[in-house]
């Protein structure tokens, strides 16, 4: 077998991405994204796209994804190689100078078709091989003005919280007793719940939207219920977060907070909502499930 050449794209050779054959099963490709770079109107660059090649061929690529103002990419999430290819997959990944999230979009029914288990069961070999490990799996929801807009409970008030250092120590509050992954990564790292709540924050203020939007429950008693953030990422509205502080906990209040989003992306026009949590975490998945946001992917994330 011939040497294995990896290198990124130019704008030159990016069409050198498509070159690459495999079945639309998983991925981006899977749901019609097409890989396309920010200079022909998509949204990927060619500096962050590499490719493994043999006598010239494709036999493996990975796009990573950044937004528009990002100088480092946030995640990868198009990886793709040929068959017999595996190990040019990972060393792709392998020798990659970034250390980001390999992030794989899945159909929601990807366990009951063989082909599509198989392709999903390659991609996380060779991102373990790389040297990642599954952090976590989560589902992907969509709400759409005719799946109807869910009735608001009333139980709670919702205000504006200017004062990110407020928004802060909720966030710290909501985390030191949580179910979500990437928030328990970040409490197990040396940065603990600080880094976790900080990390919130970070992804909040990197939404183009509204600060305006942040804001904090409370129960008709006046104490605190959570925190809900509707959001527009790069791609469009979605729920940013939803959180409940441990004490006001057993109520259903995640519902709650999760209607209040619906309403004011809604309100905003939205035509679609995106939204999304760990399959783990049952509570906020029933709440998306009554208020009418349905799962159209999931996602599986190595790190």
């Amino acid at each position: 077998m011939t040497d294995l050449v990896i290198r990124a794209l130019t704008q030159s050779d990016a069409h050198l991405f498509d070159s690459l054959q495999v079945p639309r099963l998983v991925g981006r490709a899977a749901f019609g994204h097409r890989y396309a770079t920010v200079h022909d109107g998509g949204e990927y660059r060619p500096e962050w796209t590499r490719v493994a090649l043999r006598d010239d061929t494709v036999v493996a690529r990975a796009a990573w994804w950044g937004g528009p103002e990002d100088t480092e990419p946030v995640l990868v999430n198009y990886f793709d190689f040929a068959p017999g290819e595996a190990a040019a997959g990972a060393e792709l990944l392998r020798s990659a100078p970034w250390r980001t999230e390999y992030e794989l979009i899945v159909p929601a029914d990807w366990r009951d078709v063989p082909e599509v288990r198989a392709a999903v069961s390659a991609r996380i070999a060779a991102a373990e091989a790389a040297g990642m490990r599954l952090l976590v799996e989560r589902y992907r929801y969509e709400w759409t003005p005719d799946d109807g807009l869910p009735e608001r409970p009333g139980r709670l008030e919702f205000r504006e919280e200017p004062d990110d250092e407020v928004i802060l120590d909720v966030l710290r509050r909501v985390h030191s007793v949580t179910l979500d992954a990437h928030a328990r990564r970040a409490i197990e790292g040396p940065g603990g719940l600080e880094q976790a709540a900080r990390e919130e924050l970070d992804f909040f203020r990197w939404c183009p939207s509204p600060r305006s939007w942040w804001q904090l429950a409370y129960t008709r008693d006046g104490e605190l219920a959570g925190i809900h953030v509707p959001a527009r990422n790069p791609g469009g509205p979605c729920i940013g977060f939803i959180g409940v502080v441990p004490e006001a906990r057993g109520h259903g209040y995640g519902y709650d907070l999760l209607v209040e989003s619906t309403h004011c992306l809604a309100g905003q026009g939205a035509t679609s909502v995106a939204g999304a949590t760990d399959r783990g975490n049952a509570p906020m998945a029933a709440a998306f499930a009554r208020a009418g946001h349905r799962i159209v992917q999931e996602r599986i994330h190595l790190v």
